[in-house]
């Protein structure tokens, strides 16, 4: 049996989706974009501080049902250009000390709302 997962903590979804889905022991977090989960208003004064916004939504989604950062085993980062791919590395390998995920990296012409990044992941317990 599936368990959907929400929390006020991160954005609601956008469109017919969930914020994840715990399937057995493997939760499935849905992209997440740097929207301000009290005011609904974007974060992205630059690409660091819409990097950090958007793990915090991953973060809140993942504590949601009892998951954290070291229980991701995969990531999906999709970006607007390349050309930003340092600079969200670097604020994205914060959190990650040691044994990082698994992960692409894709660059895109257009993503939600226009933001810059958008990050999913399958998490396991």
């Amino acid at each position: 049996m599936n368990k959907i997962i929400f929390t006020k903590e991160a954005p609601a979804p956008i469109g017919p989706y969930s914020q994840a889905v715990l399937a057995g022991n493997t939760l499935y977090v849905s992209g997440q974009i740097a929207l301000d989960a009290d005011t609904g208003e974007l974060i992205n004064e630059n690409i660091t501080e819409e990097t950090h916004a958007v793990m915090k939504n991953l973060e809140a989604v993942l504590r949601a049902a009892d998951f954290s950062f070291s229980d991701i085993v995969k990531c999906s980062i999709f970006i607007k250009s390349m050309d930003e791919f340092g600079t969200i590395n670097e604020a994205y390998g914060q959190y990650f000390k040691s044994n990082p995920p698994a992960r692409e990296t894709v660059e895109v012409s257009k993503l939600p709302k226009n933001v810059n990044v958008e990050i999913s992941c399958i998490a396991v317990k």
